[in-house]
């Protein structure tokens, strides 16, 4: 069974928007950070965003500004909000929940394509 699932990813493009969101198990998605994370052929994987379950949030240095992440506790479900997209930002998106216990324990989605191209 697929406890995180992403869905929003497309093609878009440059300027342009979109929303990805993440719906997880609720047993997986209470009391953990929801991280939002990218990945090109030959790259290393990227953080993008992350919030806790409180709330605080923290993005790489390329997304500030443009992208926002945010989290609907009632609905197990994490957003990220990417707008004035580039080109560089093409990438498969993943969202991971993880559990910063010992040891740290990460879960993750299939992932969802991104594509900004004129």
């Amino acid at each position: 069974q697929v406890q995180l699932v992403e869905s929003g990813g497309g093609l878009v493009q440059p300027g342009g928007s979109l929303r990805l969101s993440c719906a997880a198990s609720g047993s997986i998605f209470s009391g953990s950070v929801m991280r939002w994370y990218r990945q090109t052929p030959g790259k290393e994987r990227e953080l993008v965003a992350g919030i806790t379950s409180g709330g605080m949030t923290n993005y790489a240095d390329s997304v500030k500004g443009r992208f926002a992440i945010s989290r609907d506790n009632a609905k197990n479900t994490v957003y990220l909000q990417m707008n004035s997209l580039k080109p560089e930002d093409t990438a498969v998106y993943f969202c991971a929940a993880v559990r910063f216990l010992m040891p740290t324990y990460t879960y993750w989605g299939q992932g969802t394509q991104v594509t900004v191209s004129s």
